[in-house]
């Protein structure tokens, strides 16, 4: 049975895209192959607390979501049975589009790459986590950065009391981001 749409934009225009769990990547990868369909995948770097110390991690900024622009009429069966592609975001007989403006603000935070890199240098005051060694897990207060020697010294509360501790700023990444 074909399906009618009530509101679908003459040309090409930019879509909102379900993924299959974990699969953003992927379908990027395949819808890239065809000719006359643009991806946007934006996603995001950052640093994970684990016990062996700090990892980087780069995941999707949507996630089980990407962007891609195309044509309706002639491309939707062809992006819908894509590899990693779940369905195209419609509601009803209603097929929305994403603003060029919103594309364009995406791809400014993302850059070239389609990365955002929140590693950003760690400041005076910020809360941190540390990431491995005897302290792991322990949220704290950055004292002091030392970036020639790659330290910082934090306060943090231990066996009930305010202590300052030298760490490797390797060792610390924000607080809140443990998943």
């Amino acid at each position: 049975m074909p399906v009618v749409a009530e509101e679908v934009p003459e040309g090409t225009a930019w879509f909102c895209l379900r993924t299959q769990p974990k699969h953003e990547h992927i379908a990027a990868t395949h819808l890239r192959r065809y000719e006359q369909i643009e991806v946007l995948n934006p996603r995001v770097r950052y640093a994970r607390a684990t016990r062996q110390g700090p990892i980087w991690v780069t995941e999707a900024l949507f996630p089980n979501y990407l962007f891609a622009k195309f044509d309706w009429k002639t491309s939707l069966n062809r992006i819908h049975y894509s590899n990693g592609v779940s369905g195209i975001v419609h509601f009803g007989n209603r097929w929305p589009t994403i603003p060029e403006a919103v594309i364009e603000e995406l791809r400014r935070l993302v850059g070239n790459e389609g990365i955002h890199d929140l590693g950003e240098r760690i400041r005076e005051g910020e809360t941190v986590t540390i990431a491995g060694g005897t302290f792991h897990g322990l949220e704290a207060v950055v004292n002091r950065v030392m970036p020639g020697r790659e330290r910082v010294t934090v306060l943090l509360d231990f066996l009930g009391r305010q202590t300052t501790v030298e760490v490797s700023a390797n060792s610390i990444v924000r607080a809140g981001i443990k998943r």
